[in-house]
């Protein structure tokens, strides 16, 4: 009988299931795919001869974690590899807005739209080295971050702290307008905060932004060597080596509840793997509480609570192999790893106005993969492995474009969805279409099916949006791992801090679990070692 069982093997699931073997527990984990990975994954589905990444690609967030950073990944022969340029925003007239490796570099791009706004780029990057350390770790910790939170609190007394804090509760475009005259600043942060499922004029958006600008400009957007699949791989030879057990293929039906605890999982071929001390789930919030557990071990207020759990918006990708590189109109795109494609941030409100009218766009906002440039191991000598991918609304009503999609994702909507992203790409870079060899698109039922936490295609397990973070996530008053089934935790993104690839909802969860049992000082202790 192991001390943990874990249930999926995602890279939070990996990373909890890492933090109890190096306590000392025994450890299994269940997954219901045939590999392991979740959303980390990567293979040659497209094109025999191109490596592509199925789900995420880019990690700023694994590259800022402490949680990762303690794991040393490097021991299990996970490399690190970066595009000449971190990120790039063409416009139809030729100008990008490059977001580039140093910032010096960025500063300068910054002053062909605007002289000031060099100075107003290194204003805003010499804040985030004076706290990004703090802020992160405040983030990546248990809610409320008490020791990373009073330090934080100290460097922002000390720099202006009010002001900060109102500017990363802005709405991004408030907060491009403030800070820059000129466009190139203003796209590189509302591009970056729809990443996730924020609109342009969305309270906090400013701050999700600004996050993910100053990760680029200080970490980058770096990519595993070799594709997405290696951090997975790194994750699992390493909880493989201190005795883990990991099991493919073995889909989890329930969680046993006896007395209010957890004593274990049954699987879907009706075994029962008993858990001495704690069964921690990579899984959505929904799909743990109503699926796993059962409303009758649950109170009724957390029952109602997740009739308004709200998902983020749906996702629509497509891969390509292509036949050399991308003829972009903006030179400043070449070399860059993450391109993204609107027409200015006013294109990016008209897309996200449309999403939360329930329209599929008719000129989607496309982020632009270009994976050979970020790792010349993806494809041959010449070539491209690339993608893109755009949001859509969790329910459709209307189509914005020609085609009438309606969202049954049949071969015929599919098909229309992903020639409307491929004429956004051909506008910036005119040719594009000629140097395709190979696609593949996943639309939102597809992406499901290859990951049920990635719901209809909703990528951050639960929205962005203030009312769903912190002490709201994933239903108000619980911001923390623990659940109300005693020695049950959520361990995936559905919990706080969120969606990205960084580990820590899978670290809290390991964390409360060794706390319940008076080992977490013994652990901390260790890890410093």
């Amino acid at each position: 009988m192991p001390d943990a069982v874990v249930i999926g093997a995602g890279p939070n699931g990996l990373v909890a299931a890492n933090l109890l073997v190096d306590a000392g527990w025994t450890v299994e984990v269940l997954e219901a795919q045939k590999e392991p990975g979740g959303a980390v994954r990567s293979d040659r589905g497209v094109h025999p001869d191109y490596i592509s990444d199925v789900f995420s690609a880019f990690y700023p967030l694994a590259a800022a974690s402490p949680v990762i950073a303690r794991l040393d990944l490097a021991a299990e022969g996970l490399l690190w590899s970066h595009a000449p340029r971190v990120l790039a925003h063409p416009l139809l007239d030729g100008r990008c807005a490059v977001l580039e490796r140093r910032v010096q570099d960025t500063s300068a791009g910054l002053a062909d739209f605007a002289a000031t706004d060099a100075d107003a780029w290194e204003s805003m990057y010499r804040t985030w080295r004076r706290i990004g350390p703090d802020l992160v770790q405040a983030l990546f910790t248990p809610f409320p971050p008490v020791r990373a939170g009073l330090r934080l609190a100290a460097k922002l007394r000390a720099t202006g702290g009010l002001r900060l804090a109102r500017n990363l509760t802005l709405p991004v475009r408030r907060l491009g307008e403030e800070e820059f005259a000129g466009e190139g600043g203003r796209l590189l942060l509302t591009g970056n905060a729809l990443h996730a499922d924020l609109a342009p004029e969305a309270a906090g958006s400013g701050g999700f932004g600004w996050l993910m600008s100053m990760l680029g400009q200080s970490h980058g957007f770096p990519v595993p060597a070799g594709g997405s699949g290696a951090l997975t791989a790194a994750l699992v030879s390493r909880f493989r080596r201190r005795g883990g057990v990991l099991r493919c293929g073995e889909r989890v039906a329930s969680v046993v509840v006896r007395g209010g605890t957890a004593v274990g999982v049954r699987t879907a071929g009706g075994e029962t793997v008993d858990a001495r001390r704690a069964v921690l789930a990579d899984t959505s919030a929904p799909a743990l509480y109503r699926d796993l557990v059962g409303e009758e071990h649950l109170p009724s207020r957390l029952i109602r609570d997740l009739e308004r759990f709200h998902w983020d918006f749906a996702t629509f990708k497509v891969d390509w192999a292509l036949s050399g590189p991308v003829p972009w109109t903006a030179r400043g795109a070449v070399g860059a790893g993450t391109v993204h494609l609107a027409d200015g941030v006013d294109g990016l409100t008209r897309f996200a106005a449309q999403l939360a009218t329930g329209h599929v766009p008719d000129e989607p906002f496309a982020l632009f993969g270009q994976m050979t440039t970020a790792d010349p191991r993806r494809s041959p000598a010449g070539t491209e492995s690339a993608w893109a991918y755009t949001h859509l609304p969790q329910r459709i009503t209307a189509d914005a474009g020609p085609d009438g999609i309606t969202g049954r994702w049949d071969a015929g909507e599919q098909e229309a969805m992903a020639d409307r992203i491929e004429a956004q790409v051909e506008r910036y870079a005119p040719g594009f279409r000629t140097l395709i060899r190979a696609r593949r698109i996943l639309a939102p039922a597809t992406l499901q099916a290859l990951d049920e936490n990635v719901h209809n295609g909703a990528i951050n397990n639960g929205t962005t949006a203030l009312h769903q973070q912190a002490i709201f996530r994933p239903t108000p008053g619980t911001g923390r791992p623990e659940t109300p089934v005693k020695g049950l935790y959520l361990a995936s993104a559905a919990a706080h801090p969120g969606g990205g690839v960084h580990g820590a909802p899978g670290a809290n969860a390991a964390r409360a679990a060794l706390r319940r049992h008076g080992l977490h000082a013994l652990f901390h202790r260790a890890q410093r070692v």
